[in-house]
């Protein structure tokens, strides 16, 4: 951690420090081999060593909360993912144990505080789990020492589920250390390796310290050279205004003064979801504080008396919580940082990653097996930018442009892109591997506990609220995907072909006002902006409407697409990746049926109506009528597959597709008999083709008939 050191006195004690995360493209394939070997036993053999914390085999049995397994399950989950991720990605020919691989291969996501988990397991012994975990090491070790190795390794590699599964049980180790935190003092000890840091002092005072504004451009590019997990990739770029954040950590001794003035009775101070939770779990100080004859503090293996220089730990509620009292109390604009401004923070205060030597941070397990005061380690103007505790921020997880899942671990990030899973910024004390490294990505529900705190900001712009959620309704999916996804087949994008074609026609004429009748998710109407001054999208479906004016608002749409059965894969379209950024502020949506339109819109230059016709109910009075809308001499672009059914138009409304005096009649026919008084055929008919993807493996392809109508003087009749 390259930052100004703390000048305050402390005592080295006896850590574990462990390996850091490598470097995946530099060195020699030999050396690189025998480092991945050390960064997997160093993880595997610390992670086995930390359940020596529970002082009897009933610990591993009994629970420490009753929303999680008992820690016996995350003894064999992490030896089981090694196995499972190497299977499904045929590195490993057989599974060791498909017993244990299968008990122990999920574990339980609480949806909420009071989701109870009542299951009865038969969970194996200790010592057969012990077992099964040699086992598994022998296996990993053995593909480290055989497995061809070519550098760089990268998401196709076949050791990046070997390297997915070190840094897996790296998050376990820190999550385990929690349970074991939250586990009865009756069932653990203390062991000298994980002995918690002594260090304590006086508190200091908070203060505001200015952060200027700046831009921050985070995102890992795919062939970033350090493991990374799906949602730290892809692209984000922000101006951030200037706010100023507190320079240390919020103490305990600092929360003291929230705890005393009633900060838990307050109902105002919380939130809807935050006191729900206060109210249901009767919270009235932060969890790991204890009360006896004066305030303690539970660490993983003992309760100490209160170190009131060491950072609070919180959920997410109850630093929200804090925050709006200390707002009440100075009249400041006070709340958490978002995800942004704390990457902002890290720029300001110089932070960098940490290097091969000790850290200048509680990070990594480097200080010891605890927090340490908030004034020990400095970074810049400020203190525990980084390390100590995890830092709250105000930013639900969210994807980043160009986010990927990544096929071994697909549901790794997704189920989180709920807005009910904040982020936190930073690593603790035993945060290590990809957990200490600045692009990474954690959230957990607000009210989950971690080794977790905050640190508060002033500012005058409010915390955006970033968009996680991805479009899962079958049919809107499907048509996002036509609109704003992959090419099929060679044939080109249908919307913007339309578009094309419409633009084309109208060469020479005025391009002042155009309607995208039937518009969908809105494609056309952001090609047509192109050159139009001005495009209003109306369709019949609110849902179909959203998508465009979530497109117009936010420059991108995210929806998960159908694979195989229940599978899905998720996307995100911009309209920069699409080269239409420009177009939206020329782009408007609404809700309208095109055979009873409001009298508003009208004056266009150009009206498409792309496979419209056969879907309405009544399209002969929409054809006898759209004129009303068309300046003399613009355009109407009429494109339909002309599949009639009677489930959209009643029979006697369709224009053909039947026997009309003995003879076929046509639809083309029926478009010439109801536009022929107010318009003339422009060239011929041309057909365009479209796919629709319903599946990776089912597609409908079709051809739509193209028909382009210009308005003509009425005297010309």
């Amino acid at each position: 951690m390259d930052s100004t050191a703390s000048t305050t006195a402390h005592t080295r004690q006896h850590t574990i420090s462990l390996t850091r995360t490598p470097n995946l493209s530099e060195g020699s394939p030999e050396a690189k081999r025998q480092e991945i070997a050390r960064y997997f036993t160093d993880t595997f053999d610390t992670y086995t060593r930390l359940f020596d914390c529970l002082a009897d085999d009933a610990g591993y049995f009994q629970k420490a909360i009753p929303l999680r397994h008992p820690l016996i399950f995350y003894l064999g989950h992490t030896a089981t993912f090694f196995v499972n991720k190497l299977v499904l990605a045929k590195t490993l020919k057989e599974r060791i144990n498909p017993n244990m691989e299968s008990i122990f291969a999920v574990g339980v996501d609480e949806m909420s505080w009071d989701d109870l988990n009542d299951d009865h397991y038969d969970w194996p012994s200790v010592q057969a789990v012990l077992d099964y975990r040699a086992q598994v090491r022998e296996t990993v070790l053995y593909l480290i020492n055989t497995l061809p190795l070519a550098l760089p390794i990268d998401w196709d590699s076949d050791w990046w589920p070997i390297v997915m599964g070190i840094e897996h049980e790296r998050i376990h180790l820190e999550t385990s250390s929690v349970l074991i935190r939250q586990h009865h003092l009756d069932r653990v000890q203390s062991q000298p390796e994980w002995a918690p840091n002594r260090e304590t002092g006086e508190a200091p005072e908070n203060e505001l310290i200015t952060v200027p504004a700046g831009t921050v451009r985070i995102g890992k590019p795919y062939n970033d050279a350090y493991y990374g997990w799906d949602n730290e990739y892809g692209e984000h770029q922000a101006e951030v205004t200037e706010f100023k954040a507190s320079q240390y950590l919020v103490s305990n001794q600092e929360f003291l003064a929230f705890v005393e003035a009633g900060g838990y009775q307050q109902d105002s101070l919380w939130s809807e979801e935050g006191l729900a939770w206060r109210q249901f779990t009767k919270a009235k100080h932060p969890t790991f504080w204890r009360w006896h004859n004066g305030w303690q503090l539970r660490l993983m293996t003992e309760e100490v008396e209160m170190p009131w220089d060491w950072p609070v730990e919180v959920n997410y509620h109850e630093a929200k919580a804090f925050c709006e009292w200390k707002r009440e109390q100075t009249g400041q604009p006070i709340r958490l940082p978002t995800e942004d401004e704390w990457y902002r923070l890290c720029d300001a205060a110089g932070v960098q990653e940490v290097g091969p030597g000790t850290a200048n941070a509680n990070l990594h397990l480097d200080h010891g097996a605890s927090s340490c005061p908030v004034t020990r380690f400095r970074h810049g103007q400020w203190f525990d930018v980084v390390g100590n505790v995890w830092q709250w921020t105000e930013t639900p997880t969210y994807p980043f442009d160009n986010f990927k899942v990544h096929p071994l671990y697909d549901d790794f990030t997704t189920p989180t892109f709920d807005g009910h899973h904040n982020l936190i910024k930073g690593g603790s004390w035993i945060s290590c591997g990809n957990e200490a490294r600045l692009a990474s990505r954690y959230a957990f529900r607000r009210h989950f506990f971690q080794h977790a705190g905050f640190r508060y900001i002033t500012s005058e712009a409010e915390a955006v609220q970033p968009n996680a959620y991805y479009e899962s309704d079958r049919l809107l999916t499907e048509y996002a995907e036509f609109h704003y996804g992959d090419q099929w087949f060679g044939v080109a994008n249908f919307p913007k072909a339309m578009a094309d074609l419409a633009l084309d026609a109208m060469a020479g004429k005025s391009t002042g006002k155009a309607l995208d009748l039937g518009c969908a998710c809105g494609r056309s109407s952001f090609e047509l902006a192109r050159q139009f001054d001005e495009v209003e999208g109306v369709d019949f479906s609110a849902n179909f409407i959203r998508l465009g004016v979530e497109m117009a608002e936010q420059g991108a749409i995210r929806y998960s697409l159908t694979e195989e059965g229940e599978l899905v894969s998720y996307h995100t379209r911009t309209l920069v990746e699409l080269d239409l950024a420009d177009t939206a502020s020329k782009v408007a949506f609404y809700q309208g049926d095109a055979c009873n339109l409001k009298p508003q819109y009208t004056g266009y230059d150009l009206v498409l109506a792309a496979n419209l016709i056969d879907r309405l109910y009544r399209p002969r009075r929409f054809l006898e009528t759209i004129h009303e809308r068309i300046n003399q001499g613009g355009l109407l672009v009429i494109a339909s597959p002309y599949t009639w059914l009677e489930e959209h138009t009643p029979k006697e409304e369709w224009l053909g597709g039947f026997k009309k005096d003995g003879e076929n009649h046509r639809t083309l026919d029926g478009l010439k008999e109801h536009l022929g008084q107010h318009f003339r055929m422009v060239g011929e008919p041309r057909k365009a083709p479209f796919v629709i993807r319903e599946t990776q493996h089912k597609f409908q392809h079709t051809l739509s008939e193209v028909t382009v109508w210009e308005r003509v003087p009425e005297q010309d009749h």
